[in-house]
């Protein structure tokens, strides 16, 4: 019987393993160090507090219980080498676990420039353990302004390094948090002030010049201080230095920065590029082994014009499909399918319920109605997946 793992529960690995669940003679096994499939771009409504952690992560172990495939395991292991000659993967728990195919789909992690000092003291809300931290630390604020706003009105002053979409989506959505949290109370020490630095001379750098100006619009309109064609220099426990001289304090620091690779790629001698993602062809395959496939953020993905495609949703989706589809019909002795990947869309989340986003590159929306069309494409998403984790949970408690 042949073997396939799955290294990573996010989004790749997700369709990857809806697609390999359709041959019910092989053995699929997911390994993640997480116990959850962690819904990120919606983190950010877990922080401005429209939602819990239940509303954010679908549990792995009611999911592979609720697609009911016979060979099906998942593992909550933390991966430390691969043999890929033996095909053999081993665990920081000591326990190995042998494949004839491997899905990397262990995603990115926010990376740190080690050039930049102090960089230990700003938050990263990638990971949903740092999205909890980050969620209290605002709260605290908040609290600590109308705790001592009778005797002191002291400025608050969080900055966001960074202004690609995690860096203007967080900024919004704590601006708008503040606003009607003060407005609520009507407490008079309202002077929160955020500040969004962007080391390039735009927000959200590579997307349209229309979409650009419609979110700088409503930050602006939310009050939020934008810095752009400025880099961050040294970051110390109560100021940041940046590159255009200026010192600004602050109570606490997000960084959004860059992305690199899961550590776990190193552990592969096949191309990668500057950031550790694993360069594939058009089938999802690395470059040496034709058995071990790359998907999702942790994979250099280009289309059949060869560009480079940008992490997000969609290509995670056409990616795990198109490689979870390749393994079978290799299984099979199928021709190969080849990718083209193409984005859809994207829509930003910019606080409350306002959004704004490009459809297709052919129409820009914002407002109310951006933000609806956001709201349905992430419940087209996890509503099959709630169901699920539904019958896996009743089938969990007839064991």
């Amino acid at each position: 019987m042949e073997k396939v793992v799955i290294i990573g529960g996010g989004y790749a690995g997700i369709y990857a393993l809806q697609e390999l669940v359709k041959n019910k003679n092989i053995k699929i096994t997911l390994i993640d160090k997480h116990t959850f499939h962690n819904l990120q771009p919606e983190v950010y409504d877990l922080i401005a507090n429209k939602s819990n952690i239940a509303d954010v992560t679908i549990d792995l172990t009611t999911l592979c219980m609720g697609l009911n495939h016979p060979y099906l395991e998942y593992k909550n292991l933390k991966v430390r080498k691969i043999d890929k000659e033996a095909k053999k993967i081993y665990t920081e728990e000591q326990e190995t676990v042998e494949y004839d195919y491997l899905v990397m789909a262990a995603g990115t992690r926010t990376f740190f420039p080690p050039q930049i000092p102090g960089l230990n003291n700003a938050h990263d809300i990638k990971k949903l353990h740092w999205a909890m931290f980050f969620k209290q630390s605002f709260e605290n604020q908040l609290f600590k302004k109308i705790q001592f706003e009778a005797k002191q009105c002291d400025d608050t002053h969080i900055v966001v390094v960074g202004a690609g979409l995690s860096g203007v989506e967080i900024a919004a959505e704590m601006a708008y948090n503040s606003k009607m949290f003060f407005k609520r109370g009507n407490f008079s020490c309202d002077n929160l002030k955020i500040s969004l630095v962007s080391s390039s001379d735009t927000i959200l750098p590579g997307l349209t010049p229309q979409l650009i100006s419609m979110s700088h619009q409503r930050l602006k309109s939310l009050g939020i201080n934008v810095i752009t064609n400025t880099k961050l220099l040294k970051c110390n426990e109560d100021h940041l230095e940046l590159s255009n001289g200026t010192k600004i304090h602050h109570s606490f620091i997000i960084f959004t920065g860059g992305i690199e690779a899961s550590l776990i790629t190193s552990e592969l001698d096949v191309e990668k590029n500057g950031r550790g993602q694993i360069v594939v062809n058009e089938f999802m395959q690395s470059d040496k082994y034709e058995n071990i496939f790359a998907i999702g953020d942790m994979a250099e993905i280009k289309n059949k014009k060869g560009e480079i495609m940008p992490p997000n949703v969609t290509i995670a989706r056409i990616s795990g499909t198109n490689a979870g589809q390749n393994i079978l019909r290799h299984i099979a002795k199928k021709k190969l399918i080849s990718c083209d990947p193409k984005l859809e869309g994207i829509l930003i989340a910019l606080g409350g319920k306002y959004a704004a986003g490009n459809l297709y590159g052919l129409v820009h929306v914002k407002g109310r109605i951006a933000y609806e069309i956001k709201k349905y494409v992430f419940s087209s998403y996890r509503k099959p997946l709630l169901k699920l984790i539904k019958a896996g949970y009743k089938k969990l408690k007839k064991l």
